[in-house]
């Protein structure tokens, strides 16, 4: 295996299985640099029971993106382990159920496009052959649709494709870092969602009584109105409905 990424369609088939069974069980969750997206943080935080303020400060750090100039959140790795995710142990994955979405889609990478005739979205997917994977040795046959399936990525590809709309809008009208008050901004309403409802809750973010209650009460909504509400901030428009 050349480890280059090879490109195929959504109904196009790849080889892979992943399991104990294999001899390189658990490296691939060594050596990391993984962002986290919004959702990441979101359904982490609450498979282990603390506030997303607490997740973040306790797993994760932030820096700026070199391409982006936004905030990233990354998780803090163990030196001692090979640079291992703090969720890693001798069985896999300890929170495998919330897993975020890079680690779902292995060995598939995803990729959008929006076309400038029409604004339509396409997606494209590469297989990644990593050197250290046996999953390509004896697996199973899927296709890209197939796996996300699978891998219950369709509610994590809705969310983050929100943020990847964010990132797109930044690079085309902000270029250059956030800072100051927009780079706080940016976070509270990205990362730490605990934090924008207590300011929803005590009036610091005004919404109406119905979106109120709705972010107070259900956590996609909160999700929902973080970003539109961080999206409206930066570039005084709100994500078509």
């Amino acid at each position: 295996m050349s480890g280059e990424p090879q490109f195929i369609g959504i109904d196009e088939s790849f080889t892979f299985a992943c399991g104990a069974q294999k001899g390189c069980f658990n490296q691939c969750c060594c050596d990391l640099n993984q962002f986290l997206y919004p959702y990441d943080i979101l359904r982490l935080s609450r498979a282990l029971k603390v506030s997303t303020r607490e997740f973040l400060d306790t797993y994760t750090f932030i820096y700026t993106g070199d391409s982006t100039g936004l905030p990233v959140v990354s998780f803090k790795t163990s030196t001692r382990e090979h640079n291992a995710c703090p969720f890693v142990t001798d069985k896999g994955c300890a929170v495998y159920d919330d897993r975020p979405a890079s680690c779902r889609f292995f060995p598939l990478a995803r990729a959008l496009a929006r076309s400038r005739d029409d604004g339509s979205i396409s997606e494209y997917f590469a297989v990644i052959e990593d050197p250290i994977c046996e999953g390509f040795i004896g697996g199973e046959v899927w296709t890209p649709r197939r796996w996300m399936e699978s891998q219950g990525l369709v509610a994590y590809n809705e969310h983050n494709d929100r943020m990847m709309e964010l990132i797109s809008l930044k690079q085309q009208h902000m270029p250059g870092r956030l800072e100051g008050d927009d780079r706080k901004a940016f976070e509270l309403a990205c990362y730490d969602l605990d934090g924008f409802r207590g300011q929803v809750a005590d009036g610091t973010i005004s919404l109406d009584a119905e979106r109120k209650q709705a972010v107070l009460e259900d956590d996609e909504a909160l999700l929902g109105e973080a970003m539109g509400w961080i999206r409206e901030r930066l570039f005084g428009t709100r994500r078509a409905s």
